[in-house]
């Protein structure tokens, strides 16, 4: 009777110690899951914010949960040049930026980010949809950037606290903020305002106290920011239709699986197409409301804005590689 138990007890153990190994097999051949961070200077129920959400959702269906996205809105971490250097040295790991915050960084940006160079949004669209978009965005990889998408980021206007500006000497002496770039230093200020390079979330409280008299930002961006508040004269000058890139720390995406990698691509293009229906929809509703909220929308004379600007995208067309990008989108039907 005593062999009998001693049997039992070992085969108790053994069972348990099966189970077990079998738990830690199961343990060490599950994948574990990574979140990734995702920075964006917009709030967070803006277009380009809600699309990256989307892209963390589908990215998840693919990947059965191995990876998801978590956004952080509002530039809670940092503004745009803290982040695109965070993002290449890996501590983030997708960020939604504008061309302004890499021009000085990679050349074949400088093209998408002159003044009047694309004809309508659809032009726009079809260039970063086909070769021409796919070209510039591997450029990014020798800077520790994956390029994965093209958002939307509207027409620029010209806005401002003073008065109405409807043609270049309305706007002359004003002191208009702009991105941090020589670029659109260059294009204020040939169009005859001082240009004043500041941060994104400085914008608001420049206006409040006088250090900027205007900006230039599309109708999402004049609406969501509340600058209709303190500057209520919006010209509508569409000087500027820059798209933006939606980019991936080379170091993340270069430690994923290869399947990991073709859902990240595939879940940031449906993101686009998600972007421009939220995008579209929101130009519309944006300016119905600032219009609502007595903004006054000048009309102006774009072809004497663009003869103004003209020698900036001839300086920034500096060589023959620039000057055959430029070429092919204006061949773009």
């Amino acid at each position: 009777m005593k062999d009998l138990g001693f049997r039992k007890d070992v085969r108790r153990a053994s069972g348990k110690w099966l189970a077990g190994v079998s738990f830690a097999l199961l343990a060490v051949a599950a994948p574990q899951a990574k979140t990734l961070r995702a920075a964006d200077v917009h709030p967070i129920n803006y277009p380009p914010v809600q699309a990256v959400e989307f892209m963390g959702q589908r990215l998840s269906e693919l990947t059965n949960g191995e990876l998801d996205i978590k956004v952080f809105a509002s530039g809670q971490l940092g503004n745009e040049k803290a982040t695109v250097e965070q993002t290449r040295f890996g501590v983030i790991d997708i960020n939604r930026v504008t061309l302004g915050e890499i021009n000085n960084l990679i050349d074949e940006t400088v093209v998408f980010s002159l003044p009047y160079v694309f004809r309508s949004v659809q032009h726009m669209r079809d260039v970063v949809d086909g070769p021409i978009g796919q070209e510039v965005m591997d450029a990014l990889e020798p800077h520790g950037l994956v390029g994965l998408a093209y958002f939307d980021a509207g027409m620029r206007n010209i806005y401002n606290s003073k008065k109405p500006v409807k043609t270049l000497a309305d706007l002359k002496g004003l002191k208009i903020r702009v991105q941090p770039s020589d670029i659109f230093l260059d294009m204020i200020n040939a169009m005859g305002a001082n240009a004043v390079p500041m941060g994104f979330n400085e914008m608001y409280s420049g206006l409040q106290t006088g250090v900027i008299d205007g900006t230039e930002q599309s109708w999402p961006t004049y609406e969501s920011t509340n600058h209709y508040e303190v500057a209520k004269h919006y010209s509508l000058t569409e000087h500027l239709m820059l798209p933006e890139m939606l980019v991936m720390s080379k170091r993340t995406f270069d430690a994923l699986s290869d399947d990991q990698k073709q859902a990240v691509k595939q879940a940031a293009a449906e993101a686009t197409q998600k972007m421009r229906e939220l995008w579209d929809a929101r130009e519309v509703e944006s300016e119905r409301i600032v219009r609502e909220k007595g903004a006054m929308v000048v009309e102006v004379d774009k072809a004497e804005f663009a003869a103004a600007v003209e020698p900036v995208r001839q300086k920034y067309l500096s060589n023959d590689k620039l000057r055959s990008l430029y070429e092919r989108i204006q061949a773009v039907q």
